[in-house]
């Protein structure tokens, strides 16, 4: 009998590749979905057609109770967050309800639905929970490169609502031997990576210039340096943390560290243009606490999931320039037929 998955946040990069994952190796998938109007929700269902859908809102306990009955999931993945960290400075509030409130209600949810309590033996076959933890928990870094022992100093509400939901998933595990893991992932990054992160908005920009559709790409921090590595390898080690006997963290990334301006560097040279000439820098751009300098010490993944990525970061940004030109084209000629159309 295949296995159940949950996914919260589907509709998402991650949540779109960890969905193709997961139905490639034979799962029944299911995403849980916030009312009917998402905007993503019809391409999921179009590129993604096994996925079945159920209702449910991290800011809402009941629904989330009703999601894990309903489904009885083998495995649940938390990938439903508010994911633009600047976002965090200016709605704090939802930010910390929906990454770090909304990963208790989770807990909850499969806690009520399994019987688990500290009283009572675990059940066999319980439900397993995954939580995606960040490496922006680390904030201001202690030691790098950053492991599952580095001591986090998050630099923004994000940050912190993210430690929350790190630290309660294993307070359940410790608590009532519920099968909770994180994985602490560095960024991560794709063509379906939205337009407001920083590569994403590097790649288009590129691309887009390069055919005369953009005029500036204006940044906040060039020098700012992470670990960049490729979202679909990454679920990848989502999938095999859950598969271990004993649950436990995991840090996830590339152990390579680029800055924002090497990663406008090397998209601007796939369209042939120097990137000094189309990027200026914008002073509202910069977040309010930076964090500077992020790099994955990924040992443990390594030797315990026999995990290790597949792309590298250059390769990356060129594979996210060249779709973005396919995008940008098609874009070109719809612009094109509307001039000719408006003059006829």
């Amino acid at each position: 009998m295949s296995k159940r998955a949950l996914i919260t946040g589907i509709t998402g990069q991650d949540g779109s590749y960890l969905a193709e994952h997961l139905i490639a190796e034979g799962y029944q998938v299911w995403g849980l979905i916030r009312g009917q109007a998402n905007p993503r929700r019809s391409w999921v269902s179009s590129h993604l057609s096994e996925v079945r859908f159920v209702d449910g809102d991290l800011l809402d306990q009941a629904s989330l109770v009703s999601a894990i009955d309903t489904i009885q999931p083998d495995e649940a993945y938390n990938l439903g967050a508010v994911s633009f960290v600047p976002m965090s400075w200016q709605q704090a509030e939802l930010v910390t309800e929906i990454n770090g409130v909304g990963v208790l209600r989770m807990l909850e949810a499969i806690r009520m639905v399994s019987g688990l309590s500290s009283n009572t033996p675990v059940p066999s076959g319980q439900i397993r929970f995954y939580q995606a933890s960040s490496s922006e928990m680390f904030g201001k870094v202690t030691e790098s490169p950053q492991s599952e022992t580095t001591h986090f100093h998050p630099r923004s509400p994000y940050g912190v609502a993210k430690a929350y939901g790190h630290f309660i998933t294993r307070n359940y595990r410790e608590s009532y031997g519920l099968y909770g893991v994180s994985g602490i992932l560095f960024n991560h990054e794709s063509p379906r990576r939205g337009n407001e992160f920083v590569t994403r908005k590097i790649s288009l920009a590129a691309a887009r210039i390069k055919l005369g559709l953009q005029e500036k790409l204006y940044l906040g921090n060039l020098h700012a340096v992470r670990d960049w590595g490729f979202a679909g390898d990454y679920v990848r080690a989502m999938h095999l943390m859950m598969q271990r006997d004993e649950p436990a963290d995991y840090v996830i990334g590339t152990g390579q560290m680029y800055s924002i301006q090497d990663a406008a560097r090397i998209a601007f040279d796939q369209v042939n243009l120097n990137w000094e000439d189309h990027v200026a820098v914008d002073p509202a751009l910069v977040r309010p606490a930076e964090v500077e300098t992020l790099c994955a010490d990924a040992t443990k993944a390594r030797e315990e999931l026999g995990w290790a990525p597949t792309v590298e970061f250059p390769d990356l940004m060129r594979m996210m320039v060249e779709s973005d030109l396919r995008a940008a084209t098609r874009e070109r000629r719809y612009a094109d037929l509307e001039l000719a159309t408006s003059s006829w």
